[in-house]
């Protein structure tokens, strides 16, 4: 069958992902091809201290996402989408949007952006004898009884970005397993949330009186594969505006974008693992077996099918490689010189290959937003240098994509070195990685291990979800999601693979070295410049 027969026969599968700056849309054939996208930019606001997006910019950025999938289906293929074989969405993990009975928002939706749960964090995480980081769910639940919100006895329903789209589409109140895991943490053994803590927390704020407990609120944890609801007419409509779009399309349980990286990289088998780089940032390695103690800095979630994850989620990431292009640009623009934005990515990032393993000594700070990792509650981007520092242009732009990746190395070197986890394979994945090898080569220094990526990590977590879409409905042999993504999807294809060169990996700690002594720098910055 070609792209447009199986269009117009219901035969596609539409994944979307809420990212930080764009809402994506893929649709894939049976075979999990991608035949047709569709995108629209957004950024979230600072609103009274707090970092959200509107209710109204979430169903706008939705439509228009889902009106230019539309647009480029029709343009390719001369045909409507009037049904799909499947749906999926995804979004930024975490976060906080409680809702009351009457379904309407509390308070604007608190993403995981924000940082100003530090104490219930740290009271949550003694409590449990677990990491809890600032960005769960459940810290942003915890922060607002600590505060006395009003809002908080009216909580009828809590989820994430993306259980509410999947809510208001379908109608039903569900998580997948790997989203679930950043509101509360998940036992992988029941792969729902961990009983234990659920009790401990509700006796915790007992002496507060509300009329609910946490699971009359939490939605219900599905794990890959389940039925999850289908489209309901009202949903259709929300979705497609233009009214072509049929309702009663299943809809698979909704993600994170730490779970859809995880399926777009083959990295749901333990020991594997995946590097997300582009607005923000995280890795995921797949685990054996639980960690010897809890570790601030590793968060615990799982992948869409309830294994055991360690996570390092680091908030930025190329926003900061982003303005600096942005300059380079203008200055291109002053003396009359048209470039391609892409081709001026490149052409960056390959001077990139042309410095010292060190930077020359030149170190960045990306900091747009804090950063829990290394201690900082607020950030302000930085770029330091000594006088007699090798300033050149390679040596800058390396000093910048080292700089987008220091905070994830800090991370992952508890993880490889105090834990001693071992891996077989790491994937990446996102704009980081767009320039052939450059992206790979500095990871492979920062994580001294061997890089891959594949053609398709272009597609990201909206293909990712996509395939989890796929797998709920085109699985007739109930294959585990491993075994499902390495027969099915992936049919043994690992990527180009970049071994980490010992040069670089000498001059990466260097760097971190560098670069950890030079923090209260960016401490001071946050103090003094407001």
């Amino acid at each position: 069958m070609n792209a447009q027969q199986i269009i117009k026969e219901g035969k596609a599968i539409l994944g979307i992902e809420f990212g930080s700056t764009r809402i994506k849309a893929v649709l894939i054939d049976p075979e999990n091809k991608p035949i047709a996208q569709g995108s629209h930019t957004w950024e979230n606001q600072l609103v009274d201290g707090l970092w959200t997006y509107s209710i109204e910019a979430i169903w706008t950025g939705l439509q228009d996402c889902y009106a230019d999938l539309r647009k480029n289906v029709k343009a390719e293929y001369g045909c409507e989408i009037q049904t799909l074989a499947a749906i999926g969405f995804s979004a930024m993990m975490h976060g906080y949007m409680p809702f009351d009975k009457k379904g309407e928002i509390l308070v604007p939706f608190r993403t995981w952006r924000n940082t100003n749960t530090s104490k219930a964090a740290a009271e949550l995480s003694e409590l449990f004898n677990y990491n809890i980081p600032l960005r769960w769910s459940i810290s942003h639940l915890y922060e607002a009884i600590l505060g006395n919100e009003e809002h908080v006895s009216k909580i009828d329903f809590l989820t994430t970005l993306a259980g509410y789209i999947h809510w208001k589409l379908t109608g039903e109140k569900v998580l997948g397993v790997g989203d679930a895991s950043g509101m509360i943490p998940v036992d992988p053994f029941t792969k729902t949330y961990d009983a234990t803590m659920v009790a401990k927390f509700d006796k915790l704020i007992e002496p507060r009186g509300f009329k609910w407990h946490l699971l009359d609120i939490l939605p219900k944890v599905l794990v890959a594969g389940e039925n999850a609801g289908a489209l309901t007419p009202e949903g259709a409509k929300m979705l497609d505006v233009s009214g072509h779009l049929k309702p009663g399309v299943p809809v698979c349980p909704p993600e994170g974008d730490a779970g859809t990286g995880m399926v777009a990289t083959n990295a749901v088998r333990q020991r594997t693992g995946n590097v997300s780089a582009g607005t923000s940032s995280f890795s995921m390695i797949v685990l054996e077996k639980p960690l010897t103690k809890p570790y601030e800095v590793l968060d615990m979630v799982t992948t869409p099918d309830g294994s055991l994850v360690a996570m390092v989620h680091c908030n930025n990431c190329t926003s900061e490689i982003n303005a600096w292009v942005g300059i380079f640009k203008e200055y291109q623009e002053l003396l009359g010189v048209k470039q391609d934005t892409n081709a001026l990515y490149t052409t960056l990032f390959n001077a990139a290959l042309n410095g010292d393993g060190d930077c020359g000594g030149l170190m960045a700070y990306n900091y747009v937003s804090g950063e829990p990792v290394t201690g900082l509650m607020d950030g302000r981007p930085l770029f330091v240098r000594s006088a007699g520092d090798k300033f050149s242009l390679a040596n800058f732009m390396r000093a910048q994509l080292y700089g987008a990746i220091g905070v994830l190395k800090i991370g992952n070197d508890i993880l490889f070195n105090e834990e001693q986890v071992k891996v077989d394979r790491i994937m990446g994945h996102g704009g980081y990685f767009t320039t052939p090898k450059v992206g790979q080569k500095m990871l492979a220094a920062a994580l001294n291990s061997p890089i891959s990526v594949m053609e398709t990590a272009g597609e990201g977590g909206a293909w990712g979800i996509a395939l989890l879409a796929g797998f709920m409905v085109n699985n007739p042999s109930g294959l585990p999601l491993p075994d499902y993504l390495d027969t099915v999807v992936f049919a043994g294809n690992t990527g180009s693979q970049i071994a980490p060169d010992p040069v670089d990996v000498e001059g990466f700690n260097r760097y971190i070295s560098s670069y950890k002594a030079a923090l209260p720098i960016e401490q001071a910055a946050v103090q003094h410049k407001k």
